[in-house]
């Protein structure tokens, strides 16, 4: 989605705000493509400086009071210090003082709030999203390649400023936030404060701000990852040099923690093969497909459940995040999404082979090519009509077709421009198209950011028109015409509808956001009606609730109708004539095995000091204390994993290796940790190496919490009759390198 602010107004540039009238202006549609890289590359390089945003001292100043105040006169000096030092060139000198993150509802993914004076000495990279957007969902695999290449050196900050009323909800946000596997904090800015105070007008946009607190540029639209990446190596070389990045690690305590593992993870799409008895579930964020049998026995798992792209048996297979499926005789073709391919199942021989696509994401408007040399853009669902399989490309807001048995896929319906906009194949347009059915003369499309129904005639000299919901309002206004609301054609009111499915004169229609399922009536006009679901989100089935259900799918001769209800990780059964929904589980089933997301890595940051040799007794218990020294308000985290480590490799009796590691306990103070390490009553004499991985936060359980590792080289002695039972070590968090560990023991 690359729509403007939620007033209304759509261009292909940027709009500049008009207080704001030397703000450089950048281009974000895919047409200007190569211009936006001229002006982006040339910025950064030549001017020094991308897409970047002067404001008065008096605006950006006062945005910025919330998190840090900086008398202008200290920083002038700085800036001239910076001069006398001989740093490089500074990359961005028209940067300023930053707005704060003041102002959002909630925050997730942490467990706190976060300011920039928490971030100074990081590199902020804020990004400006709603979960909805498909140009969203986009950036997220650039952001997580940034957030692992540069760990220590920059945060990325989500700032969900909502475009739908669903998306305001925190709760549903935080779903978002485990479907997409995002590891960063993430702002609810259900009122559009912080959006406001950046002047933010598109989404998705990305903010970026200096270790300093200073606003260096943004830059709009997707497929921005090799710049934003110069923008961060530019400002690594500049701070590093200046002593003003801070390199040590961080950890947020992630909402994926607080989850139990369910045997489905947000299940996107069902297709049902009544002839076989099975159903095919696409666990979505399980990277897999579930085969089962209409009365929920577990019959097969395609994929191994983690993301990749291999071919092979099911158990070697990969998906990332798949979506739609359409079967066709004894292959499933499944709709890969992130990976952007469409894949085939041969479920005679239980293999997996990539049918189109590259395995990259295509970028412009292609208009197709041959199978495996075309690139895709998110394809998310999937109908077979007469020999042809017919794909909903959310990316491009196209339809894209397949003639099976032929070389090539084509782009079918839609001019790539993101509107609801009827006409002919070559003059439509489609708002992210997700769901797709059809009764064999017309297809039948939901499309979720244009929150309408559509139908396609299958000729390809035929016409698009929209069933339900509005469409061919000016200034792409239909993108904002949401709601929930039954009636009659353009009088109905969806909010992204996700599933469609066909049967007997119907279109039933997933209202994933109102959280519904409604029927279309054909032969009423198209007449709009709330068939199941209040517009709560629940996990009730007595009356049923759902919560953003995805995909639909219908057993005729059983009267059934299969519901992916998404977000409560269920797979729902509804009567057809009753309307009576039950919850249908698979027997069997269950989550594939994962690491634990809890483990930390040892953060080598410091270097190891050497203490003198220390006598201990014999026969009881070594308390390890160690003291940390921390700024003021911060505290040790009692959540965070700290463990400590002992090693050696010199022969003795006196511990075992058994107590070589453990977690040490914080102490009530919130400033030290404590651990107890048995001794046997042997006594000898070894060279331990001792290590200390802690968490530390502000108050002990603020958003950002700071991670160290540090090491000792610590010779014990072990006496039978004298010698110390505690040894205290003492941690400086936030010395220098040199500074940051010393011991003094004590009784």
């Amino acid at each position: 989605m690359t729509e403007s602010n939620p007033t209304g107004s759509k261009t292909d540039w940027q709009s500049v705000p008009p207080s704001k009238t030397d703000w450089q202006s950048v281009p974000r549609t895919n047409s200007c493509r190569s211009l936006l890289w001229l002006l982006l590359i040339a910025a950064i390089l030549v001017a020094g400086g991308f897409a970047l945003a002067r404001q008065d001292r008096s605006d950006a100043g006062e945005s910025a009071k919330s998190d840090d105040q900086r008398d202008p006169a200290q920083a002038k000096a700085a800036d001239a210090n910076d001069k006398d030092k001989k740093l490089p060139e500074q990359p961005f000198p028209k940067r300023f003082k930053s707005p704060g993150l003041d102002g959002g509802t909630e925050w997730l993914n942490t467990s706190g709030p976060i300011t920039l004076k928490d971030l100074r000495g990081k590199i902020v990279l804020l990004d400006f999203w709603t979960y909805c957007c498909i140009n969203c969902m986009h950036v997220l695999p650039d952001l997580k390649y940034l957030e692992k290449k540069y760990p220590k050196e920059l945060v990325v900050i989500g700032v969900h400023s909502a475009k739908f009323d669903n998306e305001k909800d925190s709760e549903n946000i935080r779903k978002a936030i485990l479907r997409h596997d995002i590891e960063h904090p993430v702002i609810n800015d259900s009122k559009m404060s912080v959006w406001r105070k950046f002047f933010v007008r598109a989404w998705p946009s990305l903010v970026v701000i200096d270790p300093e607190g200073n606003y260096c540029g943004y830059v709009s639209g997707e497929g921005n990852r090799e710049l934003l990446e110069i923008v961060v190596k530019k400002l690594i070389t500049y701070h590093k040099a200046k002593g003003t990045l801070d390199e040590t690690p961080i950890r947020f305590d992630l909402e994926r923690a607080k989850v139990k593992p369910t045997p489905l993870r947000f299940p996107g799409k069902v297709t049902v093969d009544e002839a076989s008895g099975r159903l095919f579930i696409a666990d979505t964020g399980h990277n897999r497909i579930v085969v089962a049998s209409l009365d929920g026995k577990l019959l097969d798992v395609i994929g191994s459940g983690e993301i990749g792209a291999k071919d092979g048996p099911y158990a070697a297979a990969s998906f990332d995040h798949p979506q739609g499926t359409a079967l066709v005789g004894e292959t499933l073709y499944v709709a890969d999404t992130e990976n952007h391919l469409l894949r085939a199942v041969d479920l005679k021989k239980k293999a997996v082979s990539t049918l189109a696509g590259t395995g990259k994401q295509a970028r412009g408007r292609p208009t197709g090519g041959k199978l495996r040399e075309v690139p895709l853009n998110s394809p998310w669902a999937l109908a077979h009509v007469k020999g042809t399989l017919y794909v909903c490309m959310a990316g491009p807001h196209q339809l894209w077709s397949h003639k099976l048995g032929g070389g090539t896929i084509d782009l079918f319906s839609g001019t790539g421009r993101e509107d609801v906009a009827n006409g002919g194949h070559g003059e439509c347009a489609y708002a992210q198209p997700s769901g797709i059915s059809s009764d064999g003369k017309v297809l039948y499309v939901a499309d979720s950011e244009g929150s309408a129904i559509r139908r396609a005639e299958i000729d390809s000299k035929g016409n698009v028109d929209t069933l339900a919901g509005t469409s061919d309002l000016p200034l792409a206004r239909s993108l904002f015409e949401f709601g929930d609301r039954d009636g009659t054609g353009s009088d109905a009111r969806f909010q992204h509808p996700l599933g469609v499915a066909y049967h007997d004169g119907k279109v039933y229609v997933a209202d994933s956001y109102n959280h519904k399922i409604r029927i279309v009536e054909l032969a009423k006009k198209a007449k709009v009606t709330t068939w199941l679901g209040d517009g709560k989100r629940g996990a009730n089935v007595k009356p049923p609730r759902f919560s953003e259900p995805g995909g639909l799918a219908v057993a005729p001769k059983r009267g059934k109708l299969f519901i992916a209800d998404t977000n409560n990780h269920r797979l729902c059964v509804a009567d057809l004539k009753t309307g009576t929904v039950d919850v249908l589980e698979i027997a069997g089933l269950k989550p594939p095995k994962k690491s634990s997301d809890n483990a930390v890595a040892d953060v080598a940051d410091g270097p190891v000091t050497v203490v003198k040799q220390q006598t201990v007794k014999s026969g009881g218990k070594l308390t390890l204390a160690f003291f940390v020294k921390m700024p003021e308000d911060y505290k040790l985290n009692a959540s965070f994993p700290h463990r400590y480590r002992l090693s050696t490799t010199d022969t003795q009796s006196f511990l075992d290796k058994r107590h070589l590691r453990g977690k040490p306990q914080v102490a009530p103070d919130g400033k030290s940790l404590l651990a107890e390490v048995p001794l046997a009553k042997a006594e000898g004499s070894a060279t331990f190496h001792l290590s200390l991985t802690f968490g530390y936060c502000r108050e002990g359980k603020g958003g950002l919490c700071k991670l160290r590792t540090v090491r000792w080289k610590l010779p014990l002695k072990v006496d039978d009759k004298l010698g110390r039972t505690r040894l205290t070590l003492n941690v400086d968090a936030e010395g220098t390198k040199s500074q940051r560990t010393a011991v003094a023991p004590k009784e």
